[in-house]
């Protein structure tokens, strides 16, 4: 772990796929993220709140895509797997929350609570792919969901965040179909619309640049926001919090960024 890290144990690990977070929760507001999430408390237990019902108190929460909820700790900090829905087979982390809420429950929260306290040890240049990150956390690897080529192609150029904003049209047209095609494959592909997806996929960009000294109005643009009132309000929508909140608590968070591929085969 860096300087920025070490002395309060924040850290984040950002993979194409998968976010491992341990960190700062915020103060809890809904929130309606647009990937899987798993919660675990680092210490104490966790409160769900899903509209005006409060959950059971426990210690680690599963929440699936697109669901408002708000989370809050009884320690300040707690820890946040998100893993990207397109990149697991129908039904996987269904199958994966089952096992979560259940009674291997205890037992796969202490193993992520174990994943933090290795990651603490990582260093910067260690490469890991989704694989390798579902086994430290799960113990297995989560199925892979197999897309369509002409929707992995329309998801790389969504994820490259430089240039002119990313449309359906566009996508559509080196897809060689039409609009309407494009948007139903897409759907029926990956189960999410393409603006949601769209959407969430440059939210979560933002997690890379939370730790640096920037200027917010111009990393808004930077990354494809209109303005900087749409910015504030999307990354509300997704997170619970505005931009300058997350910056302010993500200091001293130390960052690690891997880039390998999903199907990448492990050792």
């Amino acid at each position: 772990m860096d300087d920025r890290g070490r002395e309060s144990g924040h850290l984040m690990l950002i993979l194409p796929e998968r976010v491992f977070y341990a960190g700062l929760l915020g103060r809890p507001r809904e929130r309606r993220p647009g990937a899987f999430h798993v919660y675990v408390a680092i210490k104490g237990g966790l409160w769900l709140t899903l509209g005006e019902r409060r959950e059971a108190y426990r210690d680690i929460v599963v929440m699936p895509p697109n669901q408002r909820h708000t989370i809050a700790s009884d320690y300040r900090s707690a820890i946040c797997l998100v893993i990207e829905p397109e990149s697991v087979r129908a039904g996987a982390f269904e199958e994966l929350a089952e096992r979560l809420s259940g009674a291997e429950g205890e037992s796969l929260a202490c193993r992520i609570r174990q994943a933090y306290h290795e990651l603490r040890q990582r260093h910067s240049g260690d490469e890991m792919s989704s694989a390798e990150f579902d086994l430290m956390c799960f113990g297995e690897a989560l199925p892979a969901r197999a897309l369509d080529p002409r929707v992995v192609r329309s998801i790389a150029q969504i994820g490259k965040f430089c240039g002119e904003p990313v449309t359906a049209a566009s996508c559509a047209a080196e897809a060689g179909l039409s609009p309407s095609r494009f948007l139903h494959l897409f759907k029926q592909e990956t189960g999410i619309p393409f603006r949601s997806f769209r959407a969430w996929k440059r939210a979560r960009h933002l997690l890379h640049f939370v730790n640096a000294d920037i200027n917010l109005a111009h990393l808004a643009q930077d990354i494809g926001y209109p303005d900087s009132t749409h910015f504030s309000h999307s990354i509300r929508r997704f997170y619970g919090l505005k931009p300058r909140a997350i910056f302010s608590g993500s200091r001293d968070l130390a960052i690690y960024r891997s880039g390998r591929p999903a199907n990448t085969a492990f050792s």
